[in-house]
């Protein structure tokens, strides 16, 4: 079947094939009088497949002719015709040059005008950068139209990793407590222990606040801030025994921790959630989060809180969510902007 290159894309005009083409796999947008478009991603993996050849002023081309022509007129070509080709070679149809995202994704046996999407798709290179505004103002939009947005990340070889994407509100089982408690804790530094046997179990308890070192309990920075916010802890120099305020406290701990403010917002915010939050480290990531009691089931979340203007690599993106799925938890990105909670939560998924 015969296809003529115009501009940016290709015109299968003989109506019979157009018919043909379009039947057995929906590529391309059929024109009227019986012609089919096609864009130059379709015309090249048809080409690939020897289902068509391309002419361009009546004379045909070559594959590498059709490629180098169509890597000219967009952008990240190659990328997107590496996904879009495993997408179909997976057996579904796949639409291209659709907004937000590079692809929508039929279901196999499935047909645009017949059958909603199954999840809409970006094309992205590992060497790209992970824009988290723009992943946001992505996700809106796709989760707007009640689709799934899925992320193919094609690496230096053109082996394809794909990642799913998605706003989430996490919620735990804990209530909200009185804190009828006022417990004296001293700041040795970079922690904080409550030396009362009494006051360090009533904290454990209520919200398992810290980890008992002897009888004593040890606070980290987050947990202290968040307590003497809300008045549960009085805090004392352990040097000098003079009080220290929030205020105080927080310059502190911002000079131990320059990132502290970023993490505290997001701490705080997880807390308001009724989620239990402890330190990630081991991790490799700011917090691990569970929706109850942490000596009775696993942390669901290791959560990574971030600046509204959060950029960063693939890789480190790929290593955080590898991680993650080693040790079945769900990797989130938390931010606060003006005030208000975002988490995105990145999987790693297979079409």
């Amino acid at each position: 079947m015969t296809g003529e290159l115009i501009e940016d894309f290709v015109a299968v005009k003989d109506e019979k094939e157009a018919s043909q083409i379009y039947n057995k796999g929906c590529y391309g947008q059929p024109q009227s009088g019986g012609a089919l478009k096609l864009s130059l991603i379709e015309a090249v993996y048809l080409f690939e497949a020897k289902r068509v050849e391309i002419k361009r002023k009546n004379r045909r081309m070559s594959f590498v002719q059709l490629f180098r022509y169509a890597n000219k007129r967009y952008p990240d070509f190659e990328i997107r015709y590496i996904v879009y080709r495993d997408l179909r070679m997976r057996g579904y149809v796949v639409k291209p040059d659709i907004q937000p995202a590079h692809f929508r994704v039929f279901p196999r046996g499935g047909r645009p005008s017949k059958t909603p999407s199954r999840f809409w798709v970006l094309a992205a290179s590992e060497r790209g950068m992970f824009d988290l505004e723009d992943m946001v103002s992505q996700m809106r939009r796709v989760q707007k139209a009640r689709k799934r947005l899925l992320i193919g990340i094609v690496d230096e070889e053109g082996d394809l990793t794909y990642y799913q994407a998605r706003l989430m509100r996490p919620k735990g089982k804990v209530k909200p407590n009185d804190y009828e408690i006022s417990a004296d804790a001293l700041f040795l530094g970079d922690r904080v222990l409550v030396l009362d046997s009494d006051e360090a179990e009533t904290l454990h308890t209520t919200e398992f606040f810290g980890k008992f070192i002897g009888e004593g309990l040890q606070l980290s920075l987050l947990e202290t801030a968040y307590l003497l916010e809300m008045g549960v802890i009085i805090l004392r120099d352990a040097k000098t025994g003079r009080k220290i305020d929030l205020a105080q406290f927080t310059r502190k701990a911002k000079r131990i921790q320059p990132d502290f403010d970023t993490r505290l917002k997001v701490y705080k915010d997880l807390k308001s959630r009724g989620l239990i939050v402890k330190t990630g480290f081991k991790y490799g990531t700011h917090f691990r989060v569970y929706k109850g009691d942490p000596e009775k089931e696993h942390a669901l979340y290791l959560v990574h809180a971030v600046s509204p203007a959060y950029h960063s690599t693939w890789p480190e993106i790929s290593r955080a969510v590898r991680l993650a799925h080693g040790v079945k938890k769900e990797l989130l990105l938390g931010r606060i902007v003006e005030k208000e909670s975002e988490y995105i939560r990145l999987k790693r998924v297979r079409p």
